[in-house]
């Protein structure tokens, strides 16, 4: 990739993010939550600190069901078959995204607990 223009390395990552979105549920799901998220913060209009929170939570969490999406799809080209390593590893990739989810989910909630108290 190296010495491309930026438009076209920009159109790889744009043609995985539209793979991601056929692809995987999961991504789908987690855009859903995103969008949520940022009518909430339309809504609630928190000060900026929370805008810049749940922007970084939500592109934590995008990065890694990227990330799992890909490595998954890697090891299962690699290793079709049913192999208990295998298994633990794709185990763990889930596992990142539940903690980062989980993380976002903690964000959330205190950025609508803080901004509530504010109204007050």
């Amino acid at each position: 990739m190296k010495g491309r223009p930026i438009s076209e390395r920009l159109g790889f990552a744009t043609a995985g993010l539209r793979a991601a979105w056929r692809r995987e549920a999961s991504f789908r799901t987690h855009i859903g939550f995103a969008g949520a998220a940022a009518v909430a913060l339309v809504v609630l209009h928190p000060v900026p600190i929370w805008w810049a929170l749940v922007g970084i939570t939500i592109a934590m969490v995008l990065a890694l069901e990227l990330l799992n999406a890909a490595l998954e799809g890697a090891i299962d080209l690699l290793h079709p078959g049913h192999h208990p390593v295998v298994g633990m590893v794709k185990d763990m990739l889930a596992g990142a995204v539940l903690v980062a989810a989980l993380a976002a989910l903690i964000v959330a909630v205190a950025m609508v607990v803080d901004t509530l108290e504010l109204l007050r």
